[in-house]
Protein backbone atom coordinates (compact mmCIF):
# COMPACT_ATOMS: atom_id res chain seq x y z
CA UNK A 1 0.00 0.00 0.00
CA UNK A 2 1.32 3.33 -1.40
CA UNK A 3 2.24 6.23 1.56
CA UNK A 4 -0.25 8.44 0.32
CA UNK A 5 -3.39 5.78 0.30
CA UNK A 6 -2.36 5.36 4.30
CA UNK A 7 -2.49 8.89 4.78
CA UNK A 8 -5.44 9.36 2.57
CA UNK A 9 -7.54 6.65 4.70
CA UNK A 10 -6.13 7.90 8.29
CA UNK A 11 -7.01 11.60 6.92
CA UNK A 12 -11.28 10.39 6.09
CA UNK A 13 -11.02 8.27 9.51
CA UNK A 14 -9.74 11.49 11.61
CA UNK A 15 -12.42 13.48 9.89
CA UNK A 16 -15.44 10.99 10.19
CA UNK A 17 -14.25 10.39 13.85
CA UNK A 18 -14.41 14.14 14.42
CA UNK A 19 -18.27 14.18 13.30
CA UNK A 20 -19.28 10.97 14.81
CA UNK A 21 -17.79 11.91 18.14
CA UNK A 22 -20.78 14.69 18.40
CA UNK A 23 -23.93 12.10 17.06
CA UNK A 24 -24.66 11.62 20.93
CA UNK A 25 -21.47 9.50 22.66
CA UNK A 26 -20.85 10.38 26.37
CA UNK A 27 -18.80 8.93 28.89
CA UNK A 28 -15.77 6.42 28.12
CA UNK A 29 -16.88 6.09 24.50
CA UNK A 30 -17.06 10.31 23.81
CA UNK A 31 -13.32 9.82 25.91
CA UNK A 32 -11.92 7.72 23.16
CA UNK A 33 -13.56 9.47 20.10
CA UNK A 34 -11.89 12.23 21.28
CA UNK A 35 -8.69 10.56 21.78
CA UNK A 36 -8.71 9.21 18.20
CA UNK A 37 -9.59 12.39 17.08
CA UNK A 38 -6.99 14.59 18.56
CA UNK A 39 -4.46 11.90 16.95
CA UNK A 40 -6.51 12.49 13.36
CA UNK A 41 -5.75 16.40 14.34
CA UNK A 42 -1.93 15.20 14.80
CA UNK A 43 -1.93 13.51 11.45
CA UNK A 44 -3.37 16.33 9.72
CA UNK A 45 -1.26 18.19 11.06
CA UNK A 46 1.88 16.16 9.10
CA UNK A 47 0.80 14.92 6.74
CA UNK A 48 1.46 18.21 4.52
CA UNK A 49 5.02 18.46 5.42
CA UNK A 50 4.92 14.62 4.15
CA UNK A 51 3.50 15.51 1.17
CA UNK A 52 6.17 18.49 0.22
CA UNK A 53 3.16 20.28 0.23
CA UNK A 54 4.65 22.72 2.99
CA UNK A 55 8.15 23.06 4.39
CA UNK A 56 9.08 20.35 7.35
CA UNK A 57 9.09 21.75 10.85
CA UNK A 58 10.57 19.53 13.46
CA UNK A 59 8.52 21.08 15.93
CA UNK A 60 5.69 20.18 14.38
CA UNK A 61 6.37 16.61 14.32
CA UNK A 62 7.35 16.66 17.50
CA UNK A 63 4.32 17.68 18.76
CA UNK A 64 2.75 15.26 16.62
CA UNK A 65 4.33 12.86 18.13
CA UNK A 66 3.55 13.73 21.77
CA UNK A 67 -0.14 13.38 20.60
CA UNK A 68 0.63 10.29 19.58
CA UNK A 69 2.64 8.63 22.57
CA UNK A 70 -0.19 10.29 24.99
CA UNK A 71 -2.27 8.43 23.35
CA UNK A 72 -1.10 5.41 23.13
CA UNK A 73 -0.31 2.09 25.43
CA UNK A 74 -2.62 1.66 28.76
CA UNK A 75 -3.80 5.31 27.82
CA UNK A 76 -5.63 3.54 24.74
CA UNK A 77 -6.56 0.96 26.59
CA UNK A 78 -8.29 1.89 29.50
CA UNK A 79 -10.71 4.09 27.09
CA UNK A 80 -11.90 0.63 25.97
CA UNK A 81 -13.54 -1.32 29.06
CA UNK A 82 -15.09 -4.15 28.53
CA UNK A 83 -19.34 -3.40 27.80
CA UNK A 84 -18.10 -0.10 25.95
CA UNK A 85 -18.68 -1.21 22.29
CA UNK A 86 -22.38 -0.82 20.24
CA UNK A 87 -23.69 1.90 18.80
CA UNK A 88 -22.53 5.07 19.20
CA UNK A 89 -18.68 3.06 19.56
CA UNK A 90 -17.35 2.36 16.15
CA UNK A 91 -15.09 -0.10 18.07
CA UNK A 92 -15.46 -3.98 17.21
CA UNK A 93 -16.30 -6.70 19.35
CA UNK A 94 -12.95 -8.18 18.29
CA UNK A 95 -10.98 -5.37 20.54
CA UNK A 96 -12.68 -7.07 23.52
CA UNK A 97 -12.22 -10.80 22.21
CA UNK A 98 -8.47 -10.61 21.09
CA UNK A 99 -7.60 -8.05 24.04
CA UNK A 100 -3.93 -9.56 23.28
CA UNK A 101 -3.67 -8.04 19.99
CA UNK A 102 -5.32 -4.60 20.93
CA UNK A 103 -3.29 -3.75 23.87
CA UNK A 104 -0.27 -4.76 21.96
CA UNK A 105 -1.16 -2.60 18.69
CA UNK A 106 -1.56 0.30 21.27
CA UNK A 107 1.97 -0.28 22.78
CA UNK A 108 3.16 -0.45 19.43
CA UNK A 109 1.84 2.98 18.83
CA UNK A 110 3.55 4.22 21.92
CA UNK A 111 7.07 2.69 20.68
CA UNK A 112 6.23 4.42 17.30
CA UNK A 113 5.79 7.85 18.18
CA UNK A 114 8.35 7.71 20.82
CA UNK A 115 10.59 6.71 18.00
CA UNK A 116 9.04 9.23 15.79
CA UNK A 117 9.74 12.05 18.29
CA UNK A 118 13.18 11.01 18.53
CA UNK A 119 13.90 10.60 14.78
CA UNK A 120 12.10 14.48 13.87
CA UNK A 121 15.64 16.32 13.30
CA UNK A 122 16.14 13.58 10.67
CA UNK A 123 16.36 14.02 7.35
CA UNK A 124 13.58 12.07 4.61
CA UNK A 125 14.38 9.91 3.09
CA UNK A 126 14.06 11.00 -0.55
CA UNK A 127 15.97 13.91 -1.72
CA UNK A 128 13.36 16.57 -1.66
CA UNK A 129 11.04 17.19 0.97
CA UNK A 130 8.08 16.00 -0.89
CA UNK A 131 9.92 12.53 -2.29
CA UNK A 132 10.10 9.47 -0.48
CA UNK A 133 10.64 6.14 -1.83
CA UNK A 134 7.01 4.49 -0.80
CA UNK A 135 7.90 1.16 -1.90
CA UNK A 136 10.87 0.71 0.07
CA UNK A 137 9.43 2.08 3.06
CA UNK A 138 6.55 0.01 3.37
CA UNK A 139 7.72 -2.75 1.96
CA UNK A 140 9.47 -3.33 -0.94
CA UNK A 141 13.04 -3.61 -2.01
CA UNK A 142 14.84 -3.93 1.19
CA UNK A 143 12.17 -2.80 3.20
CA UNK A 144 11.54 -0.80 6.48
CA UNK A 145 8.77 -2.15 6.83
CA UNK A 146 8.50 -5.64 5.67
CA UNK A 147 6.83 -7.65 7.59
CA UNK A 148 4.08 -5.30 7.45
CA UNK A 149 0.94 -6.33 9.70
CA UNK A 150 3.02 -8.88 11.28
CA UNK A 151 5.77 -6.19 12.14
CA UNK A 152 3.20 -3.55 13.31
CA UNK A 153 1.63 -6.57 15.33
CA UNK A 154 -0.94 -8.61 13.27
CA UNK A 155 -0.82 -12.19 14.31
CA UNK A 156 2.68 -12.82 14.87
CA UNK A 157 4.50 -12.05 18.21
CA UNK A 158 5.97 -8.58 18.88
CA UNK A 159 9.38 -9.95 19.17
CA UNK A 160 10.03 -8.62 15.61
CA UNK A 161 9.10 -5.25 16.00
CA UNK A 162 11.44 -2.68 15.92
CA UNK A 163 12.04 -0.78 19.47
CA UNK A 164 12.35 3.02 19.70
CA UNK A 165 16.48 3.18 19.25
CA UNK A 166 15.86 1.70 15.82
CA UNK A 167 13.05 3.98 15.25
CA UNK A 168 15.20 6.75 15.49
CA UNK A 169 17.64 6.57 13.77
CA UNK A 170 14.96 5.93 10.40
CA UNK A 171 14.60 9.06 8.14
CA UNK A 172 11.52 11.21 9.56
CA UNK A 173 9.32 9.86 7.15
CA UNK A 174 9.72 6.12 7.49
CA UNK A 175 9.24 6.80 11.39
CA UNK A 176 5.75 8.75 10.67
CA UNK A 177 5.06 5.69 8.41
CA UNK A 178 5.73 3.28 11.51
CA UNK A 179 2.42 5.31 13.73
CA UNK A 180 0.10 5.01 11.02
CA UNK A 181 0.94 1.86 10.20
CA UNK A 182 0.22 1.12 13.82
CA UNK A 183 -2.90 3.38 13.18
CA UNK A 184 -3.63 1.44 10.17
CA UNK A 185 -3.51 -1.66 11.33
CA UNK A 186 -5.73 -0.89 14.94
CA UNK A 187 -8.34 0.56 12.21
CA UNK A 188 -8.67 -2.76 9.98
CA UNK A 189 -8.83 -4.90 13.02
CA UNK A 190 -10.76 -3.66 15.47
CA UNK A 191 -12.99 -0.23 14.13
CA UNK A 192 -16.16 -0.85 12.38
CA UNK A 193 -17.02 1.12 9.44
CA UNK A 194 -20.08 2.89 9.22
Amino acid sequence: MKKTTILATLLATSTALAAFAHGGATGIVKERMDAMADMGKAVKAVTPMMRGDVAYDAEVMRQAAETFSRHAGDSMTKLFPEGTGGTPSEAKDTVWSNWDEFSALAERLGIAAEGLAAAADNPMMGSNAGETNADTMMGGGSGMMSGGANMMGGSSAMGDAMTVAQISEMPVDGAFSMVTQACSACHTQFRAEN
